[in-house]
C-alpha cells in the first residue's frame, strides 16, 4: 500500500481521503517511510520531523472524519490540498523549524514565524513534509551549490536535478511527495521541473507573497509550484496565492477558483488548445542547444498543431542580452539582501577579534564561493562611478525585454512556448568549473522574470532517457490560462509511450550500497570544489 500511496496525485489522494480509503496519517507516513528508506542515495531533504509530520495528519484526519459525519456539503468545503503531503525548499519560514537556505551562515537558525505561504498551507490542511535541499540563496542551476552536499536526479543519480529548486523537484519526481514549493528567481523553478521530468509553475511577479522567503533578489524572486501534472500544480498554486498586506509587492489580484476546476477528461483538457494562437521564439533555440531537446521541443509544437492551434514565429530581439543584464540586476540585489548575514542579529557567528574581523571571519566561512561570486560582482555594479554604467543600464535593458513580450501580446497572441532549458540534466561536476556554462543553462528562462510573467515547465518526453521540458509563457496573471495549456498538452500526449516512464534512477534509491550524491560527485571528480 506504501508504493501505491505514494504514486498517487495530489488530486487522487483528495478524491482517496474523502472516501475514507485511506487516512492522512497513513498517506503521510507512507512518504516518510520513502524518505526515510532513499534519501541517503536522493539527498533531496534537509529536515523531516516525523512525530511533527504526524501531528498535523492526525489533525487532518479529524476534520475528514468530521466532514464525513456532516456530509457531503462540508466535504465540499475542504481545499483539494486537505491531507495531502507538501514539501518546502529550504528558504520558507516554518515556526520553530529549520530555515537554512542550503548555506553555512544559516547554520542553527530556527525560525520564529510561519512564511505568509506557510500559514496558507496550514490553512487548507495540508501536511508540512518537511524541508529541501537547495543552491545556497537560490544561487545556481543545479544545487550544487548547497551547503549541505547535492542532490541527485531521479532519472540517473549521477546527473543534476537542476536548481536552485531541484531538493523540491527531486522529491516530486522520486515520489517522496506529490507537490512542491520552489522559488523562481531566474529559472529555479521551471528549469528543474524540466531536468526532473515534471511540471513548475513561476507565477507573475506579486502573484504569491514572499513574506517570511529567503531573499536572494527581491524584484526576480517568486514562489511557485512543483507536480507532477497541471491540476496538481494549479491547487498547489490556488493554495498559496493571493494579497498578504506584509508584502507590498504582493498585488491585490483575485486567484482565479478556475485553477481548481481543469478538466478530468484528456479529451476535453484537449479541446482547450483549438484556435489558441501561440508563438515560438526564434531566439530561444540558442546556439549550443541540444539537437535531442530541439527536437522534442519541435514535435511538441507540431503536437499542438495538430490540436488545433495556430503556431506562429515571433521575435524577442532582447533576449540575447538577457543573461548579462539579469546577471547584473540579480547580484546588485543579492549584494543588498545578504549584507544583514553579519554574525551579529541570528545564524553564524565567529567569535575572538574585534567587530571587523568577527565580521569577516563569520561571513568568509558562512557564505559558498557562488555566493561569494555574486556578492562581489553586486558590490562591485553597485558602486560609485559604475552603478549607472551596470545596473542602470541593466535596468533599462530590463524595459526592452518587457517591451519585447508586450509587443508579443498586443499582435494577439495566447502563448508562447518555447524550450526551458538548452539540455537535459548534465553529470554532477561537469559545470562546477564554468561558471558561465552554468549561467548558460537559464538563457531560456531568465527574460520571463525580468518581465515579470508567468512561465512554465511541462514534460515534453525523453532525449537519450533524460526528460525534457516544454515552457510556456503567459500575459501577466494568465496562469490559469498557462495551466489549462499544460492541461491540453497531457491530454494530446497521454498515450505517449513516454508518460508511462518511471525514473530509471528509482529502483537504486533503496540499495544499502548506493552511494550518497556527494560520494557520487566525488567519484565524478567533482567533490573537491
Amino acid at each position: 500500500m506504501s508504493g501505491d500511496l505514494t504514486r498517487l496525485t495530489a488530486h487522487a489522494m483528495a478524491v482517496g481521503l474523502r472516501a475514507g480509503d485511506f487516512t492522512a496519517e497513513e498517506l503521510a507516513t507512507a512518504h516518510l517511510d520513502a524518505i526515510e528508506a532513499e534519501d541517503r542515495a536522493l539527498g533531496a531533504w534537509l529536515a523531516v520531523d516525523r512525530t511533527e509530520v504526524l501531528v498535523q495528519a492526525h489533525a487532518a484526519d479529524a476534520t475528514l472524519d468530521l466532514a464525513r459525519r456532516v456530509g457531503p456539503a462540508m466535504s465540499a468545503t475542504l481545499h483539494p490540498l486537505h491531507g495531502v503531503p507538501v514539501a518546502l525548499k529550504d528558504l520558507v519560514s516554518v515556526r520553530g523549524g529549520r530555515c537554512t537556505a542550503g548555506s553555512r551562515i544559516l547554520a542553527g537558525y530556527t525560525s520564529p514565524y510561519d512564511a505568509h505561504i506557510t500559514e496558507r498551507l496550514r490553512a487548507v490542511g495540508a501536511v508540512i513534509l518537511g524541508k529541501t535541499n537547495m543552491d545556497e540563496f537560490a544561487m545556481g542551476s543545479s544545487t550544487e551549490h548547497s551547503a549541505y552536499g547535492p542532490t541527485s536526479n531521479p532519472w540517473d543519480l549521477d546527473r543534476v536535478p537542476g536548481g536552485s529548486s531541484g531538493g523540491s523537484a527531486a522529491a516530486v519526481a522520486a515520489y517522496h511527495a506529490p507537490v512542491a514549493i520552489g522559488t523562481d528567481t531566474g529559472g529555479s523553478v521551471r528549469q528543474p521541473a524540466s531536468l526532473c521530468g515534471i511540471v513548475g509553475m513561476k507565477p507573475t511577479y506579486g502573484r504569491v507573497s514572499r513574506y517570511g522567503v529567503v531573499a536572494f533578489a527581491s524584484s526576480l524572486d517568486q514562489v511557485g509550484p512543483l507536480a507532477r501534472d497541471a491540476r496538481d500544480a494549479a491547487a498547489l498554486l490556488h493554495a498559496v496565492a493571493g494579497r498578504d498586506d506584509r508584502d507590498s509587492t504582493s498585488a491585490p489580484i483575485p486567484v482565479p477558483d478556475g485553477l481548481l476546476s481543469l478538466p478530468d477528461s484528456d479529451d476535453e483538457a484537449a479541446a482547450g488548445i483549438r484556435g489558441l494562437r501561440l508563438g515560438l521564439p526564434r531566439e530561444y533555440f540558442v546556439a549550443g542547444m541540444e539537437p535531442g531537446t530541439e527536437a522534442r521541443i519541435r514535435e511538441a509544437v507540431t503536437l499542438l498543431e495538430a490540436a488545433g492551434a495556430t503556431v506562429e514565429e515571433v521575435s524577442l530581439p532582447h533576449t540575447d542580452y538577457g543573461i548579462a543584464a539579469y546577471y547584473i540586476v540579480a547580484s546588485a540585489e543579492a549584494s543588498a539582501n545578504l549584507a544583514r548575514y553579519d554574525g551579529i542579529r541570528f545564524g553564524l557567528a565567529r567569535r575572538g577579534g574585534d567587530v571587523l574581523e568577527d565580521y569577516l571571519a563569520t561571513r568568509g566561512e558562512g557564505f559558498g564561493p557562488e555566493a561569494k561570486r555574486r556578492i562581489m560582482l553586486g558590490t562591485y555594479a553597485l558602486s560609485a562611478g559604475y552603478y549607472d554604467a551596470f545596473y542602470g543600464k541593466a535596468q533599462k535593458v530590463r524595459t526592452l525585454i518587457k517591451a519585447d513580450f508586450d509587443a508579443v501580446w498586443a499582435a494577439g497572441v495566447d502563448a508562447i512556448v518555447a524550450p526551458t532549458s538548452p539540455s537535459v540534466a548534465w553529470r554532477l561536476g561537469a559545470k562546477l568549473d564554468d561558471p558561465v556554462a552554468m549561467y548558460l543553462t537559464d538563457v531560456c528562462t531568465l527574460p520571463v522574470n525580468m518581465a515579470g510573467l508567468p512561465g512554465a515547465s511541462i514534460p515534453a518526453g525523453l532525449s537519450d532517457g533524460l526528460p525534457v521540458g516544454l515552457q510556456l509563457i503567459g500575459r501577466p496573471w494568465s496562469e490559469l490560462e498557462l495551466l489549462r495549456l499544460a492541461r491540453g498538452f497531457e491530454g494530446i500526449t497521454a498515450g505517449a509511450p513516454w508518460r508511462g516512464v518511471e525514473p530509471p534512477g528509482l529502483a537504486a534509491l533503496r540499495s544499502a550500497s548506493s552511494p550518497r550524491p556527494a560520494d557520487r560527485a566525488a567519484a565524478l571528480g567533482a567533490g573537491d570544489r
